[in-house]
Protein backbone atom coordinates (compact mmCIF):
# COMPACT_ATOMS: atom_id res chain seq x y z
CA UNK A 1 0.00 0.00 0.00
CA UNK A 2 1.68 4.07 -0.88
CA UNK A 3 2.84 5.39 2.09
CA UNK A 4 2.23 9.48 2.84
CA UNK A 5 4.13 11.14 5.09
CA UNK A 6 2.72 14.54 6.35
CA UNK A 7 5.22 16.75 7.11
CA UNK A 8 4.84 19.34 9.73
CA UNK A 9 7.35 21.81 8.55
CA UNK A 10 7.68 24.90 11.69
CA UNK A 11 9.26 24.20 14.84
CA UNK A 12 8.90 27.32 16.05
CA UNK A 13 7.16 27.89 20.05
CA UNK A 14 4.03 28.50 19.51
CA UNK A 15 3.43 26.76 16.03
CA UNK A 16 -0.18 26.59 14.40
CA UNK A 17 1.12 23.89 12.33
CA UNK A 18 0.90 20.98 15.00
CA UNK A 19 -3.55 22.11 14.88
CA UNK A 20 -3.34 21.89 11.20
CA UNK A 21 -0.98 18.98 10.63
CA UNK A 22 -3.36 16.36 13.17
CA UNK A 23 -6.21 17.83 10.96
CA UNK A 24 -4.49 16.99 7.98
CA UNK A 25 -3.77 13.42 9.57
CA UNK A 26 -6.91 12.75 11.39
CA UNK A 27 -8.45 13.48 7.87
CA UNK A 28 -6.21 11.61 5.41
CA UNK A 29 -6.07 8.61 8.15
CA UNK A 30 -9.86 7.74 7.39
CA UNK A 31 -8.70 6.88 3.68
CA UNK A 32 -8.62 3.10 2.76
CA UNK A 33 -6.51 4.07 -0.24
CA UNK A 34 -2.78 5.08 1.12
CA UNK A 35 -1.51 4.81 4.69
CA UNK A 36 -0.55 8.05 6.57
CA UNK A 37 2.21 8.68 9.62
CA UNK A 38 2.76 12.33 10.72
CA UNK A 39 6.56 13.37 10.53
CA UNK A 40 7.27 16.15 12.88
CA UNK A 41 10.58 18.31 12.44
CA UNK A 42 11.13 18.25 15.69
CA UNK A 43 11.59 14.80 15.93
CA UNK A 44 14.37 15.08 13.86
CA UNK A 45 16.34 17.90 14.94
CA UNK A 46 18.77 18.25 11.87
CA UNK A 47 21.80 21.04 12.08
CA UNK A 48 22.27 23.44 9.37
CA UNK A 49 23.46 21.07 6.63
CA UNK A 50 26.72 20.12 8.11
CA UNK A 51 26.46 16.51 5.88
CA UNK A 52 28.50 16.55 2.18
CA UNK A 53 26.45 17.63 -0.65
CA UNK A 54 23.37 14.87 -0.73
CA UNK A 55 22.87 14.91 -4.46
CA UNK A 56 27.05 13.66 -4.68
CA UNK A 57 26.14 11.19 -1.53
CA UNK A 58 24.42 7.52 -1.94
CA UNK A 59 21.67 6.87 0.42
CA UNK A 60 23.52 4.81 3.65
CA UNK A 61 26.64 6.72 3.38
CA UNK A 62 25.49 9.54 4.82
CA UNK A 63 28.53 11.17 8.00
CA UNK A 64 26.16 11.93 10.57
CA UNK A 65 23.66 9.25 12.31
CA UNK A 66 20.63 12.29 12.19
CA UNK A 67 20.92 11.99 8.28
CA UNK A 68 20.81 8.55 8.39
CA UNK A 69 17.83 8.72 10.60
CA UNK A 70 16.16 11.39 8.39
CA UNK A 71 17.22 9.46 5.31
CA UNK A 72 15.52 6.51 6.46
CA UNK A 73 12.41 8.13 7.40
CA UNK A 74 11.91 9.96 4.01
CA UNK A 75 13.06 6.80 1.99
CA UNK A 76 10.30 5.09 3.43
CA UNK A 77 7.21 7.14 1.94
CA UNK A 78 6.25 7.28 -1.48
CA UNK A 79 4.88 10.94 -1.08
CA UNK A 80 4.47 13.68 1.54
CA UNK A 81 2.10 16.76 2.35
CA UNK A 82 3.78 19.12 3.15
CA UNK A 83 2.33 21.27 6.30
CA UNK A 84 3.78 24.66 6.20
CA UNK A 85 3.52 28.22 7.62
CA UNK A 86 4.52 31.30 5.56
CA UNK A 87 7.78 33.26 7.11
CA UNK A 88 8.30 36.47 5.64
CA UNK A 89 6.94 35.61 2.10
CA UNK A 90 8.91 32.43 2.32
CA UNK A 91 8.76 28.77 3.55
CA UNK A 92 10.46 28.25 7.04
CA UNK A 93 14.31 27.77 6.86
CA UNK A 94 13.98 24.25 9.17
CA UNK A 95 11.65 23.04 6.46
CA UNK A 96 13.99 24.07 3.98
CA UNK A 97 17.25 22.80 5.90
CA UNK A 98 15.24 19.08 5.90
CA UNK A 99 14.70 18.96 2.28
CA UNK A 100 18.22 19.86 1.41
CA UNK A 101 19.86 16.98 3.48
CA UNK A 102 18.13 14.54 1.24
CA UNK A 103 18.36 14.07 -2.78
CA UNK A 104 17.73 10.51 -3.94
CA UNK A 105 15.37 9.99 -0.93
CA UNK A 106 13.30 12.43 -2.39
CA UNK A 107 12.76 11.83 -6.00
CA UNK A 108 9.87 9.81 -8.15
CA UNK A 109 7.53 10.67 -5.46
CA UNK A 110 4.67 13.32 -5.40
CA UNK A 111 4.01 16.03 -3.03
CA UNK A 112 1.05 17.95 -2.02
CA UNK A 113 1.07 21.34 0.27
CA UNK A 114 -1.13 22.64 2.75
CA UNK A 115 -0.36 26.03 3.96
CA UNK A 116 -1.03 28.93 6.51
CA UNK A 117 -0.32 32.08 6.77
CA UNK A 118 -1.75 36.09 6.26
CA UNK A 119 -2.32 35.16 2.58
CA UNK A 120 -2.70 31.31 3.69
CA UNK A 121 0.44 30.26 3.07
CA UNK A 122 0.21 30.92 -0.62
CA UNK A 123 3.78 32.58 -1.26
CA UNK A 124 5.63 29.90 0.72
CA UNK A 125 4.27 26.80 -1.37
CA UNK A 126 5.18 28.86 -5.07
CA UNK A 127 8.91 28.48 -3.65
CA UNK A 128 8.88 25.26 -2.14
CA UNK A 129 7.20 24.01 -6.15
CA UNK A 130 10.47 24.94 -7.22
CA UNK A 131 12.56 22.71 -4.81
CA UNK A 132 10.30 19.91 -5.67
CA UNK A 133 11.15 19.59 -9.37
CA UNK A 134 14.77 20.34 -8.62
CA UNK A 135 14.25 16.91 -6.15
CA UNK A 136 12.28 15.13 -8.95
CA UNK A 137 9.34 15.45 -7.14
CA UNK A 138 6.04 15.60 -8.98
CA UNK A 139 4.02 18.29 -6.86
CA UNK A 140 0.39 17.78 -7.25
CA UNK A 141 -1.64 21.12 -8.35
CA UNK A 142 -4.50 21.35 -5.76
CA UNK A 143 -3.46 22.81 -2.74
CA UNK A 144 -5.31 23.67 0.34
CA UNK A 145 -4.72 27.84 1.91
CA UNK A 146 -5.59 28.94 4.96
CA UNK A 147 -5.55 32.20 5.85
CA UNK A 148 -5.18 32.76 9.43
CA UNK A 149 -8.10 35.75 9.30
CA UNK A 150 -11.05 33.26 8.41
CA UNK A 151 -9.26 29.54 9.59
CA UNK A 152 -8.14 30.68 12.63
CA UNK A 153 -10.09 32.01 15.66
CA UNK A 154 -8.23 35.40 17.03
CA UNK A 155 -5.68 34.02 14.60
CA UNK A 156 -4.47 31.03 16.79
CA UNK A 157 -7.07 28.42 17.23
CA UNK A 158 -7.92 26.55 14.02
CA UNK A 159 -11.49 26.36 12.89
CA UNK A 160 -11.61 24.69 9.40
CA UNK A 161 -14.12 26.01 6.89
CA UNK A 162 -16.23 22.87 5.46
CA UNK A 163 -14.37 24.60 1.83
CA UNK A 164 -11.42 23.75 3.22
CA UNK A 165 -12.24 19.84 4.36
CA UNK A 166 -13.34 19.68 0.60
CA UNK A 167 -10.00 21.25 -0.54
CA UNK A 168 -8.27 18.62 1.56
CA UNK A 169 -9.91 15.63 0.14
CA UNK A 170 -8.81 16.78 -3.57
CA UNK A 171 -5.53 17.26 -2.53
CA UNK A 172 -5.28 13.89 -0.91
CA UNK A 173 -6.79 12.77 -4.17
CA UNK A 174 -3.86 13.42 -6.15
CA UNK A 175 -0.61 12.99 -3.81
CA UNK A 176 -2.03 9.19 -3.46
CA UNK A 177 -2.89 9.21 -7.40
CA UNK A 178 0.59 10.59 -8.04
CA UNK A 179 2.25 8.83 -5.43
CA UNK A 180 0.36 5.54 -7.30
CA UNK A 181 1.57 6.68 -10.52
CA UNK A 182 5.26 7.18 -10.20
CA UNK A 183 5.96 3.53 -8.08
CA UNK A 184 7.32 2.05 -11.27
CA UNK A 185 9.84 5.15 -11.48
CA UNK A 186 10.75 4.32 -8.03
CA UNK A 187 11.11 0.76 -8.43
CA UNK A 188 13.09 1.28 -11.72
CA UNK A 189 15.00 4.32 -11.17
CA UNK A 190 19.04 4.12 -10.13
CA UNK A 191 20.14 6.68 -7.47
CA UNK A 192 19.77 9.77 -9.58
CA UNK A 193 22.69 12.35 -8.90
CA UNK A 194 21.92 16.04 -9.05
CA UNK A 195 24.22 18.22 -11.14
CA UNK A 196 25.68 20.40 -8.68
Amino acid sequence: MIKIGIILGSTRPGRRGEQVATWVHETASRRTDAEFALVDLLDHPLPHLDEATPALMSPGRYQHEHTRAWADTIAAFDGFVMVTPEYNQSAPGVLKNAIDYLYAEWNNKAAGFVSYGVVGGARAVEQLRLVCGALQIADVAPQVTLPLQTEFEDYTVFRPGAHSAGALDTLLDHVVAWSTALAPLRAAAPVAVAAT
